[in-house]
């Protein structure tokens, strides 16, 4: 399609003059124009409703409806206030121009005109008209995928909801036959411990299955924390880390005395806003892989550092191999474990991450191969002042 035909429009000339109307009509069709003409106000205003024209010129002199009137009427009309008119008019006195653009004219030509202006001012303006409407129809197309996006993720939300609801029916179902498991298992333990001579092979399965059960717990109550964490809204309140560091190291104790590990505290901890029992999960973790992935003996050091912006950047070193650089960016996604050694499921620090940001902080690693690693994360710091 060529440019002039891109551009060719529909237009409505009105006037009362028919030599006019006929003169005008003649030179826009040759100009390849779609046009019609209409000799009153009261005629235009059917025609444009009924079918509206890209554009309209104007005469203001009708003996039924002069061209303010019309153009009043038009532009309170929804269906036809956005066609742009043209007055054209003998009168060339500054009133009547300034009456023309108040009463929502675009434009005003004088008679006599000169072709080429008149041509000019209408392709002027028909091009105007097109793209507002290009304009109207891309923003309309935005709108409806907008409208589109928004269900979308309304039906995603509604599905993510329902998957978590499934998620946390079946931990729950999981947690009792993994509990009787485990009872079952002790029972049996202390039956044949009871025996002077137990045979070792029995005793030796019963502590696997114990030991599988256990873990199978563990990863329902991570999966039950991951879910919570996600669904709760949570008020924070300063913490006291030495408080919640005395719930860790004895939930840790066995593990400690396991793998003879060594945990060093800091004296004194800067006081962080924050949710407890979800920042001991934190401290539980950070700690816990240490010990499982540290040195031999393992050494956990522990401590807090005040930052610029107002946080505070808690952190957990050990003496470890260390993490290589290209597997750090995705530790802290689902199932991502710190190596392939280890029973883990990759749940733990994935929890980390979902709790600090939750609580407006931030996690991290840095480390180098061979000279361990250190796990932080960040919270605001409490003050005074709010």
């Amino acid at each position: 399609m060529s440019q002039s035909d891109a551009n060719r429009g529909d237009i409505l000339i009105v006037d009362d003059t028919l030599p006019n109307l006929r003169y005008l009509q003649a030179l826009l069709t040759t100009r390849g124009y779609d046009v019609r003409g209409v000799p009153s106000g009261h005629t235009a205003l059917m025609v444009a409703r009924n079918a509206p024209p890209d554009l309209i010129l104007l005469d203001i002199k009708m003996p039924d409806m002069d061209g303010y009137d019309v153009c009043r009427q038009l532009k309170a009309d929804p269906q036809t206030c956005d066609i742009p008119i043209i007055f054209i008019s003998a009168m060339d006195a500054v009133l009547d121009k300034v009456k023309a653009f108040e009463v929502g004219g675009v434009d005003y030509i004088t008679k006599p005109f000169q072709i080429d202006e008149i041509i000019a001012r209408i392709q002027n303006h028909l091009t105007i008209r097109i793209l507002q409407r290009q304009l109207q129809q891309a923003n309309d197309e935005l709108s409806l995928t907008n409208v589109e996006l928004r269900q979308a993720n309304q039906s995603l939300q509604a599905s993510n909801e329902e998957l978590d609801a499934f998620a946390r029916t079946m931990a729950y179902d999981l947690k009792n036959p993994f509990a009787a498991i485990i009872g079952y298992a002790e029972l049996l333990g202390e039956t044949f411990h009871d025996d002077p001579t137990p045979p070792m092979e029995r005793l030796e399965l019963i502590e696997q299955i114990m030991r599988s059960g256990r873990q199978g717990l563990r990863i329902v109550d991570a999966l039950l924390m991951l879910a919570r964490v996600r669904r709760d809204a949570v008020e924070t309140c300063p913490i006291d880390m030495a408080v919640i560091f005395h719930d860790v190291r004895r939930r840790l104790d066995a593990m400690l005395r396991q793998y003879q590990a060594e945990l060093v505290l800091p004296d004194e901890w800067p006081l962080a806003v924050g949710h407890a029992p979800w920042i001991e999960e934190v401290w539980l973790n950070y700690v816990s892989n240490g010990i499982k992935y540290g040195g031999q003996p393992p050494r956990v050091e522990v401590g807090a550092t005040p930052l610029a912006d107002g946080a505070i950047r808690f952190w957990a070193g050990d003496n470890g191999p260390g993490v290589a650089v290209e597997a750090q960016d995705t530790l802290f996604t689902h199932f991502t474990r710190l190596e392939n050694v280890g029973q883990g499921q990759g749940l733990g620090l994935a929890i980390v991450r979902r709790i600090v940001e939750k609580l407006g902080g931030e996690v991290g690693v840095e480390s180098k191969t061979g000279q361990g690693s250190l796990f932080y994360f960040t919270l605001p710091a409490f003050s005074l002042d709010g």
